[in-house]
């Protein structure tokens, strides 16, 4: 967008130095770094102009990292002490360093080798664990990775071991009276894809309901309702069967679900999670869990 804007502001250049300037100015976007050479003469209303353009600044390392899906921003600070990054091929090991976007990050053999090992994995959630801080009276849903629980047609090539549940975090909420998918992981990577911010992985339900639904509020559902004040993103819903209803969803706000039926006078007499991305359930069996294979992805 930037080059086309230059372009149509090169002809308020006058003389045969038009096409200088251009040259100039798009070998300085593709360094990164845009600036006006102080020797030149430039157009007056050209001058003016420029001051819609500003030079790009500088980013923090570990958070670009972060935003480029390398990692999670605590393991960016940890790569960079280890001296495990490379900025345009120069070893970077300062923390706090700043680099500009357009620059190229390469992590080491080492740190690829480290993202390898850790692990995520897939639990088929059943209700009344909760899916993160365990609350007065209830289990959270992580005592039930252990090996008697690991499904017995797990392919992945890693096995238990007790080292995977350090720092091991669901990446994401499945209701305590919800059952189905639920991701734990220790890889900020997937995290990040899955609960970050911008994420638009999309998660689906089936939930059985008591209650009617005419064409209009199943429309509803799929777009024009609003929780907390905010309009939710367009859904797609669905009838699964006579009672019970298919939800595919790009946020994750609390409770969303059962808010959403109640605003159209439906009762949720059940909730599972049957897919994250691409990613399913499948025939994992009640309370049990496997790995996410090297060959997955959501």
């Amino acid at each position: 967008m930037l080059i086309n804007w230059l372009y149509g502001r090169i002809t308020l250049l006058r003389g045969t130095r038009s096409l200088a300037y251009l040259v100039d100015m798009s070998r300085l976007l593709r360094s990164g770094r845009l600036v006006f050479h102080p020797a030149r003469r430039i157009n007056q209303r050209f001058l003016r102009t420029s001051t819609m353009i500003k030079p790009m600044e500088k980013i923090r390392l570990s958070k670009l990292m972060s935003e480029q899906g390398l990692c999670s921003r605590r393991e960016a600070d940890r790569y960079i002490e280890l001296g495990w990054v490379f900025v345009d091929g120069e070893q970077i090991t300062e923390l706090g360093s700043k680099i500009y976007p357009s620059q190229q990050i390469k992590l080491n053999r080492a740190a690829q080798v480290q993202q390898t090992q850790l692990a995520t994995i897939l639990l088929n959630k059943p209700v009344g664990y909760v899916s993160g801080q365990p609350e007065p009276g209830y289990r959270p849903a992580i005592v039930l990775i252990k090996p008697e629980n690991q499904f017995v047609r797990d392919v992945a090539a890693k096995r238990f071991h007790p080292s995977h549940l350090k720092k091991l975090a669901p990446a994401g909420r499945l209701d305590i009276d919800s059952q189905g998918l639920l991701v734990l992981t220790q890889d900020g990577r997937i995290a990040k894809q899955l609960i970050g911010e911008n994420s638009a992985i999309e998660k689906e339900y089936l939930v059985r309901v008591e209650g009617t639904l005419p064409r209009e509020k199943l429309a509803l559902l799929n777009h024009g309702l609003s929780l907390d004040g905010q309009a939710l993103k367009p859904a797609q819903v669905s009838w699964q069967n006579q009672d019970q209803l298919r939800f595919i969803l790009r946020e994750g706000k609390k409770r969303q679900i059962r808010r959403m039926c109640e605003l159209v006078n439906l009762k949720v007499t059940g909730l599972k999670r049957v897919r994250i991305g691409k990613v399913k359930l499948g025939d994992l069996p009640e309370g049990h869990w496997r790995y996410l294979e090297e060959s997955e992805r959501f």
